[in-house]
């Protein structure tokens, strides 16, 4: 028997650290870490012992025999990955690096964001005697998108939550949410009052299509639509077209499947996730019964995973199709390209909501008056004539909602230079300056997955300790300052996570998320009132 990685995984090598016989990969270190879409178990070395699976915080390990029918091409795929990355050395190896020793004394730090880079980055400092660290973040919850990005029916990849409440139960951890750099405190004084400031705020709006009637009504982004099925303060109360029997997804990553799934799953399978309470309420009079994920370009060439595809053709009681697949494109060119052409040979079921998928296809034009009432896309693909060369044929698409679903961009920081061009701030290791840094998509843009920022936090750390080893660092001149009446401390977090997991617990759900600012303060004020009744 041999153990499996699903589509779960989410790449922080726990596993890796854990496994006796050095069987999955890659590891830290080595080519490919942080950046392939998943780890691989080596069926031909596994020893079958089972303690990857207690390492993993998202129950990805399965052994073989207990896959499902879904899971089962995560056994071929694990399989294939070491038939061109063979790994031979099958030494097992001392993956941890050995401890380096930091100056004696205290060292404080500031993290801003509370999302999984900023939280990986408390978590590699916290491994050094004497260190404090205050994570700031503009929300009253924290863990950034793994809270309010990860798709709800994605349950077993919220679990690397247990990750983070492990990190906050460390000395030296303390929390300091709603609070906003630039508002309630500025840059300056966290300068003061640290010897080290890390950013890790992210990647927090969306990039913009460029093309006429993109500010219509029913035109939205993809961001802003996960927010608010997931229960992101700030979209509680917005409104969606949902009137309409068709939406189109432009982009074709993981958040456009994610996007297609969410609304064309059934209401009452969503019921049983941590989905808002008001985005469910919306979906189930919801009118959309097939969803267009349109890509610019081919097949091949699709951004989205290809785990997040294989889920997404096991999906029961929904059409997933691929429409007009380009001729010049051989059915065996990748792996995603095979689940694809699959999916092109399928013959819809009448009466089922569909998620269709074209590419090569552009949008052009979103149409309507006072809203949107169908986009226009110019579809590229070979000559109908047989000769050389590409030809263009623009139609209209009927729809009443558009998403755009092309990528995360970041802010500019008050404070630090930014990179328009990258949507990033320079740096060198993560250092911005000595006293500085960035961690996350801030530092090296939006891509990656929820362990690629593990890595990406080890070498920021790492930059900052060889300046304290330097004698680079300022000592604080005012510490404690930038302290304000509002902030959320870690008791705050804990009564709003009691609070949602109590709810949940009735309704035989994981949580119910408090979707209001107000309400999220008035549960964290509950703590004192809690512990009386204890």
């Amino acid at each position: 028997m041999t153990y499996v990685v699903t589509r779960s995984c989410c790449a922080d090598a726990s596993c890796v650290l854990a496994c006796p016989v050095n069987c999955i990969h890659p590891a830290p270190g080595e080519p490919g870490f942080g950046q392939t879409e998943m780890l691989y178990v080596d069926p031909r070395t596994c020893v079958d012992c089972g303690a990857c699976t207690t390492a993993c915080p998202v129950d990805a390990l399965k052994p073989h025999t207990g896959l499902t029918e879904a899971e089962l091409p995560f056994l071929e795929l694990n399989r294939a990955y070491y038939d061109t990355h063979p790994h031979e050395d099958r030494t097992p190896m001392a993956l941890v690096p050995p401890q380096r020793r930091t100056p004696a004394g205290e060292l404080r730090v500031a993290v801003v964001g509370a999302g999984p880079a900023g939280l990986f980055a408390a978590d590699e400092l916290l491994r050094y005697p004497g260190v404090t660290v205050t994570v700031h973040d503009r929300l009253p919850t924290p863990y950034g998108l793994a809270r309010a990005g990860v798709a709800p029916d994605h349950q077993d990849t919220k679990q690397v939550a247990r990750l983070f409440r492990a990190v906050e139960s460390q000395p030296g951890f303390s929390y300091r949410l709603n609070t906003e750099v630039g508002r309630d405190l500025h840059h300056e004084d966290l300068v003061r009052g640290h010897h080290a400031v890390i950013y890790a705020v992210g990647a927090a709006t969306d990039r913009r299509l460029g093309i006429d009637g993109e500010e219509l009504p029913g035109s939205v982004s993809a961001t802003d639509f996960t927010a608010w099925y997931n229960g992101h303060p700030d979209h509680g109360d917005d409104r969606y077209a949902l009137d309409g029997e068709r939406a189109v997804v432009i982009g074709n990553g993981n958040v456009a499947l994610d996007v297609a799934r969410i609304l064309t799953a059934d209401p009452d399978a969503l019921a049983r996730t941590d989905i808002s309470d008001r985005a469910l309420a919306a979906l189930r009079t919801s009118r959309v019964r097939e969803v267009v994920v349109l890509g610019r370009r081919g097949p091949a060439e699709a951004a989205f995973t290809l785990p997040e595809l294989l889920a997404l053709a096991a999906l029961d009681g929904v059409d997933v199709l691929v429409e007009g697949w380009p001729a010049d494109v051989p059915a065996d060119a990748t792996p995603k390209t095979g689940v694809l052409a699959e999916l092109a040979a399928r013959n819809p079921v009448p009466g089922r909501r569909r998620i269709v998928l074209r590419f090569r296809t552009s949008p052009v034009r979103i149409l309507g008056d006072d809203r949107v009432t169908g986009l226009t896309v110019v579809r590229t693909g070979p000559r109908a004539d047989d000769t050389a060369g590409t030809a263009e044929t623009a139609e209209t698409i009927e729809t009443s909602l558009v998403l755009r679903a092309i990528g995360y961009r970041a802010r500019p920081v008050p404070g630090l230079p930014f990179d328009e061009a990258t949507g990033t701030v320079p740096h060198d290791r993560g250092r911005v300056r000595p006293g500085v840094y960035v961690a996350g998509w801030i530092k090296r843009g939006p891509n990656g997955f929820i362990g690629t920022n593990k890595s990406c936090a080890q070498e920021t750390v790492s930059a900052l300790l060889d300046d304290l080893e330097a004698g680079l660092l300022t000592a604080p001149a005012a510490p404690g300052s930038g302290a304000h009446p509002g902030a959320v401390g870690l008791d705050g977090w804990r009564a709003i996570d009691e609070e949602e997991r109590a709810e949940g617990w009735l309704r035989g759900r994981p949580r119910v998320k408090i979707v209001d600012r107000e309400a999220l303060l008035a549960a964290a004020r509950s703590v004192p009132a809690r512990r009386s009744r204890r």
